[in-house]
């Protein structure tokens, strides 16, 4: 009887270079229920929520950067906000007749990009490379009515455990 002995690889996940090492989101942001996002933009805009939309590729260095903020973002505005995070690898880049309501739209060809749109789909934050938290805290602030985020929580976060290397 032969006996058949099958040797697994290592999973190398490497955060500082640019190769596919699956979903950025569950390896390095520390949430994979950030994708695929709830809502598209244009269902977002007419439930009247506001949408901060997120370009990224999964083998980039920088959006593997990027990916505590927008966790950080679903935890403490999720609830009031639509965060929809977007490949930019779908996008049919010859399609110059994208509408507002459409994601594509506001994608400025380079990634990590960030763009806030107010409810009414007012652009209030539109940022290549990777913001901090606070960035687009501030620009969170110009929605009326929308709820801050719990002191304590914010608070609670800064004490917490690191996850990994880029999600403390």
């Amino acid at each position: 009887m032969a006996v058949v002995v099958s040797l697994a690889l290592p999973a190398n996940a490497i955060l500082q270079d640019d190769h596919y090492d699956g979903s950025i989101f569950a390896l390095y942001g520390g949430n994979g229920s950030i994708v695929p996002p709830k809502f598209s933009l244009a269902k977002s805009l007419s439930l009247g929520r506001p949408a901060l939309l997120a370009f990224y590729v999964d083998d980039s260095y920088d959006c593997k950067l990027y990916t505590p903020v927008l966790n950080d973002m679903q935890a403490f505005y999720g609830k009031a906000v639509s965060i929809i995070p977007i490949s930019v690898d779908s996008f049919d880049i010859a399609n110059n007749k994208y509408q507002p309501t459409e994601e594509p739209y506001y994608y400025k060809g380079f990634v990590p990009q960030t763009v806030l749109i107010s409810a009414e789909g007012k652009v209030l934050f539109d940022q290549e490379g990777k913001p901090d938290f606070d960035d687009i805290e501030e620009a969170l602030k110009q929605i009326p009515g929308l709820p801050s985020p719990d002191p304590k929580l914010l608070q609670r976060k800064k004490l917490a455990r690191p996850i990994n290397e880029v999600n403390p």
